[in-house]
């Protein structure tokens, strides 16, 4: 398709909004983005009224998608053509600020993407295209601009500082801030003029909330000068908005922020900045904000419309109670006691919306309730307070909360079932004085030495977990309790309470057996204190009960009816993968089962995709199946299982869940009987992988590149015997060529080289070589480096001779593609870079056995690089004496741990890429150049100072040729080695 025109978009734009043609017309489009207009057209069908509203919204939405994947590349390099550069730049600010607001956010963000990477230096038009468009009284039009103006702003948020930033914000500073000031006083005289016109009212209140969002990003890194300048104006403006009051801005629904409440909540997030940064210039008017801020928490309902203001305006107490000084106000135990009756218990206390989120909405419940969540809730917001107070005033305020927390115990004992949310008060109020520090994803790793949490768990909340008419949220607060304080319980009790959890869930309340879940999988992840890596519970702890388990967790996700609700409990999956971590190859007798669940949570779940976590454990449960598992069956028992579906998702190209497949093909490559030939649906596999448009998505490309690492462990003849040699080495070309994939060309140019026969490479070596140096002379990041001085001490360290390969191969590597080029290599940057390979013991090996193999084997560089010779004995000795080096070898048994250390240590949040997400428990083991060094035993060589040690041994005579060179220490080092 050379041409392109606006209807024949349309049409596919259409398509793409129904299930049954979505796919092809989002392949259509794909398809067609190349051509050059085609961004312009799409900008042209969110302009026009003549196309319906869905049509237009779906073009805005591709449309950002489209300058998020075809902007620029990460050199900043445009991919798309010249003149659609200059035309989007001209025409998407001018159209952003007519079009709806639902338009107005997907440009926004499209021009956020834009500025990031453009924004001063290439389009430096752009801030005064917006100024020239500011609206004054036209509330319409000043919306988009400020909308935009945030778009591009908010990026300086999170940034750390730097002199490119603050060029950047000054740029900003210098056009901006007057006018900036200009639409404020504008805005407010405004509001001021139609305090009784609801419309116009509420259009100048949306305008507020976004010039106090800029207000925000203006100041996010420092104050500027124009602010403090004209301080008293703009915060008189912030102060009389967070006292501000017209029932005309309320919503009428108890559940629906109105544009007050949002203006409010921003005015919050505002002065919690400043209260934190600027307290030195801001102190003087401080005082006022905490006043009014106090009287905002005790006057405003209890309605859930409020919950965010009133999160943000206990988060700004919560920042003004860390200063020392400030904090004194609050020292009192009549002002700490006002504080817990009229701030605390209104936002602390269990209210009927909470109930009715329970029973509607368990799965929201709970990832609002948990801790260490993203939410911002009233209970989460009191807590920190309280926290923040308590750490303060340890003593008055735990004896001030305990007599709260007496106080409701008291009521709930009188009448257990009339005043069980006097309990669930009085739970919170504990836990919240009684956690010392915050509690993160591990757990609270210190308690307040005033409250016995061990006593008041067996006193007040054991009794809940095993009556049968405790209340459903009561039965949460008790198992949330374990899971807030398990750190500070023995193992022996946990272990009691292990069969109590388990139990749970079998129960019929969602939120009771999710939570029970959630604990079994924390506690399962507590590692021992006196050893970083070994967990509290191993497999035979938790192998007799780990089938049940398993089935109980597997029967809940499978109640789901359809793709969305199986996938909806992230938390469940997470305790399968937990379980099977733990349990090890004690699972061995039931694997098949459990893979044949897992095979069909995948197939279902693969119809449509909603919930990226659970996807993520789902797989990681998998490949640990496969790992523990995998060995101990008959070859190809789970491939049975799990290819039909594996090749059906690569057919349907389920973008989301095909890097999974990737890596799980690769594992069960991986534990398959060595040896034995690639099966048949690899076979006609390896083509198509090799296929250009698969690693255009880079989402694939770490994913593929570990599933050539197999195929090429397998069997490397297969691409021989295909003729596709060239077609491997065109993907390391293709991966070299980009700073994001580099590294991932590198891992798989080690296997090409490990398991290639070497005459097939004979021919490109040249070329490899030259690709890497002019990679290096084009884009010489830290990363590059490493990878480089990686390869070459790989192949240096490699010791089996039937691979042809070794110092002198790595050597003449580089010096055929331009003589004398590994030289400068070597001092450059292979030897500077060594300090970066002290890391772990896998690095560590391939450092020491590749450098003392360059240094006492290779015959080239002894002579044609004898004055190099120094600088590396140098390093070698600095490397072997580091206090970080630890023994690889000590007894055989290393390796054997190291295959799990990936699963042992799995993240306890998982960090989801847009495109990729990495299964650490498929993670696969470096290439080990030299396998027999780390075997131990007898008679053999058992550490890295014996290796070198005997390998200046055989350099013999050959050494004293350099000693004059040598500094004493290094010397005496070196010979040292030999006695070992």
């Amino acid at each position: 398709m050379s041409l392109v025109d606006i209807q024949s978009i349309a049409s596919l734009l259409e398509a793409s909004l129904h299930p049954s043609t979505a796919k092809q017309a989002e392949q259509s489009l794909r398809s067609t983005e190349a051509i050059p207009g085609f961004s312009v057209l799409l900008l042209q069908i969110v302009a026009s009224d003549a196309f319906p509203q869905t049509i237009r919204l779906a073009s805005a939405l591709f449309f950002k998608n489209f300058i998020r994947r075809k902007w620029t590349n990460e050199d900043g390099n445009y991919l798309i053509s010249e003149s659609d550069v200059v035309s989007l730049k001209a025409d998407i600010v001018g159209l952003m600020i007519t079009v709806p607001p639902s338009l107005q956010v997907q440009l926004g963000e499209a021009i956020s993407i834009m500025a990031d990477s453009d924004f001063p230096d290439r389009w430096q038009r752009l801030l005064d295209d917006l100024i020239s468009r500011l609206g004054f009284h036209n509330p319409t039009v000043t919306n988009g601009v400020l909308q935009v103006a945030h778009s591009i702003f908010k990026r300086w948020r999170p940034l750390y500082r730097s002199d490119e930033l603050f060029v950047e914000i000054k740029f900003v500073l210098d056009k901006f801030c007057v006018p900036f000031l200009a639409v404020f006083r504008e805005t407010d005289a405004a509001i001021a003029a139609n305090a009784k016109n609801k419309d116009i009212l509420v259009a100048n209140f949306k305008n507020l909330q976004l010039i106090i969002k800029i207000y925000y990003d203006l100041n996010c890194q420092d104050i500027p000068e124009f602010f403090e300048d004209n301080m008293t104006e703009l915060m008189g403006w912030i102060l009389k908005y967070l006292q501000y009051t017209n029932p005309l801005l309320e919503t009428g629904f108890d559940d629906e922020a109105g544009p007050l409440e949002e203006v409010k909540t921003s005015i919050c997030e505002l002065i919690q900045l400043y209260s934190q940064r600027y307290e030195d210039v801001w102190g003087s008017l401080l005082p006022s904000f905490v006043e009014t801020t106090w009287n905002l928490l005790t006057t405003t309902g209890t309605e859930p419309k409020y919950d965010m203001l009133m999160s943000r305006a206990l988060a700004f107490l919560t920042t003004v109670a860390k200063s020392p000084d400030r904090a004194q106000v609050f020292s009192s135990r009549e002002i700490l006691q006002q504080i817990v009756e009229k701030i605390v218990l209104p936002n602390m206390s269990l209210r009927t919306s909470d109930e009715e989120l329970f029973e509607d909405d368990p799965i929201e419940y709970t990832r609002r309730d948990l801790d260490g969540s993203d939410s911002d809730t009233r209970r989460r917001a009191a807590t920190d307070f309280l926290r923040e107070l308590k750490e303060r005033f340890e003593g008055l305020v735990t004896e001030v909360v305990m007599s709260y927390v007496q106080h409701y115990l008291e009521q709930y004992a009188a009448d257990r079932n009339a005043n069980w949310s006097a309990k669930d008060t009085a739970v919170y109020l504990f836990s919240s004085v009684a956690v010392k520090g915050t509690v993160t994803a591990s757990g609270v790793s210190a308690t307040n030495l005033l409250l016995d949490v061990v006593g008041f768990f067996s006193q007040n909340i054991a009794p809940d977990l095993l009556r049968d008419d405790t209340h459903a949220i009561l039965r949460v607060d008790a198992i949330k309790f374990i899971h807030t304080f398990r750190n500070q319980l023995t193992k022996q009790q946990l272990t009691e309470a292990f069969p109590v959890l388990s139990g749970l869930l079998m129960a019929p309340e969602y939120v009771v057996y999710t939570y029970a879940a959630i604990t079994i999988e924390r506690i399962l992840s507590i590692r021992q204190a006196s050893q970083k890596n070994a967990l509290l519970f191993d497999k035979d702890d938790i192998a007799p009960v780990a089938e049940q388990l398993l089935g109980n967790l597997l029967r809940l996700i499978e109640k789901g009816t359809t793709p969305e609700k199986l996938a909806e409990n992230e938390f469940l999956m997470k305790c399968v993968m937990r379980v099977i971590i733990t349990a090890k190859e004690s699972i061995v007798p039931y694997a098949d089962t459990i893979i044949q669940h897992l095979a069909g949570i995948i197939s279902e779940t693969s119809k449509n995709p909603s919930n990226p976590k659970f996807t993520h454990y789902t797989f990681e449960s998998v490949g640990v199946v496969i790992r523990f598992a995998g060995p101990s069956k008959p070859p190809g028992t789970f491939d049975e299982t799990l290819m039909p579906g594996l090749l059906a998702i690569l057919g349907q190209d389920v973008t989301e869940f095909v890097p999974y497949v990737f890596q799980l093909l690769s594992v069960l490559l991986d534990v398959a009987t060595p040896g034995t030939p690639l099966p048949a649906a690899y076979l006609q596999l390896v083509r198509p992988l090799l296929a250009p448009t698969l690693w255009e998505t880079k989402g694939n490309a770490p994913a593929l590149t570990r599933l050539l690492q197999s195929i090429l462990a397998r069997d490397a003849l297969v691409f021989v015997n295909q003729g596709l040699v060239e077609a491997v080495l065109g993907v390391f070309q293709k991966l070299l060529a980009s700073r994001v994939s580099d590294v991932h060309g590198f891992a798989l140019l080690e296997c090409i080289f490990y398991y290639m026969p070497m005459q097939q490479l004979e021919t490109y070596k040249r070329q490899i070589a030259l690709l890497i140096l002019q990679r290096l002379q084009a884009s010489r990041t830290d990363k590059l480096i490493v990878n480089v001085t990686r390869l070459l001490y790989f192949l240096s360290a490699i010791t089996d001779t039937q691979k042809n390969l070794g110092p002198d191969y790595a050597v003449n590597l580089l010096d055929q593609a331009q003589p004398g080029i590994f030289g400068e290599v070597f001092s450059t940057f292979m030897i500077p870079c060594s300090a970066k390979f002290h890391a772990n013991a896998a690095d560590r090996k391939l450092l020491v056995v590749g450098l003392a193999r360059i240094l006492f084997e290779s015959a080239k560089f002894g002579s044609q690089y004898s004055n190099r010779w120094c600088i590396g004995a140098t390093a070698l000795v600095t490397a072997l004496q580091s206090d970080s080096l630890v023994d690889v070898y000590s007894n055989g048994t290393t390796n054997a741990s190291a295959v799990f250390a990936e699963i042992m240590d799995l993240e306890d949040e998982v960090s989801f890429g847009a495109t990729f997400a990495r299964l650490s428990t498929v993670t696969a083991k470096p290439l080990d150049p030299a396998p027999e060094l780390a075997a131990g035993g007898s008679g053999e060589i058992t550490t890295l100072k014996q290796y070198v040690g005997a390998e200046v041994k055989r350099f013999g005579d050959s050494l004293s040729g350099f000693e004059a060179q040598l500094s004493d220490e290094v010397r005496s080092t070196l010979i040292g080695y030999t006695q070992l």
